[in-house]
């Protein structure tokens, strides 16, 4: 059994662990509220916004949009994985690397294939072993729509000249403190629905100036927000999953501190019997 004095500092480390872990609980609590009313709000616009575009498109010839809408052979294909540039938030991270492997694995096995990398952890784990396209992890250092529109449409130039045949988004879908869905979206090229005149119709919108240039329009804005909604939702999924991963280590420390406390009075219990049984063989050794 540890002796006393070993298991008082183990019992001052475990509480000033716990102590840490409550304090980071605590902010990303906080954080995670601002978080999760960003993308609370942003999804009824984006919902709205690609309701919208189907609609419009669905009257339209195939081929409207132009190169945003071309199928293509799939050859060579760029992933944006999105993910944190820290850790301590449970399997968060892990899930994205976990999904982009298993793109690269089975699904696009054999494709020529990029990341573009927004996050450290995702950067670090492919940095030696695929093409990293670019590594935007800055853009959580203030994270905020301007420079998310920025990457949008890098992403859409590079697919207009046809460097890539698909670009797809990898992220954690937020759906609350302690549940995140990891999402596989196609950004490019956009898949607009065709054939639904009857039901579209039906909306007698007057439209000033063609539909086909508000489609052109619309497209790169629909872009814009789609990845401005993943980044959103990534950021939520990271201060859930963080509050998440330190209320279990706050609750497991505590039970680890409880259970050295235990330790501890049945060891200081025992080292008193043994100095009590030593005082009484002397006393009777006196008297003999």
């Amino acid at each position: 059994m540890a002796n006393l004095k070993e298991i008082r500092s183990r019992i001052t480390s475990v509480g000033s662990t716990m102590q840490i872990t409550s304090a980071m609980k605590m902010v990303s609590a906080a954080k995670l509220n601002r978080a999760q009313e960003s993308i609370v709000q942003l999804r009824p616009y984006a919902n709205k916004l690609r309701d919208l575009l189907q609609n419009v498109s669905a009257t339209l010839d195939a081929g409207v949009g132009g190169a945003l809408t071309e199928q293509r052979e799939i050859n060579n294909v760029l992933l944006v994985a999105i993910n944190s540039n820290r850790g301590l938030c449970g399997g968060y991270n892990s899930s994205i690397i976990k999904k982009v492997n298993a793109l690269l694995e089975g699904e696009l096995a054999g494709k020529n294939v990029e990341l573009v990398t927004i996050g450290k952890k995702v950067y670090e784990s492919f940095k030696k072993t695929q093409t990293i396209a670019s590594n935007e992890s800055a853009l959580w250092d203030n994270l905020n729509f301007a420079d998310v529109a920025k990457i949008a449409d890098e992403l859409v130039a590079q697919f207009k000249v046809g460097k890539y045949d698909q670009i797809r988004i990898v992220y954690n879908q937020f759906q609350n403190a302690a549940v995140q869905i990891v999402q596989d979206e196609q950004f490019l090229p956009v898949v607009l629905e065709q054939g639904e005149e009857e039901n579209a119709a039906e909306l007698d919108y007057i439209f000033t100036p063609s539909k086909e240039e508000i489609l052109n329009d619309l497209i790169p804005q629909t872009l814009k927000t789609q990845l401005y909604k993943a980044v959103l939702d990534a950021n939520a999924s990271e201060h859930g999953a963080r509050m998440t991963a330190m209320h279990k280590a706050t609750d497991n420390a505590s039970e680890l501190q409880r259970a050295l406390k235990i330790q501890y009075n049945k060891a200081r219990q025992a080292a008193i019997t043994n100095e009590i049984l030593e005082i009484v063989g002397g006393a009777e050794a006196l008297n003999a």
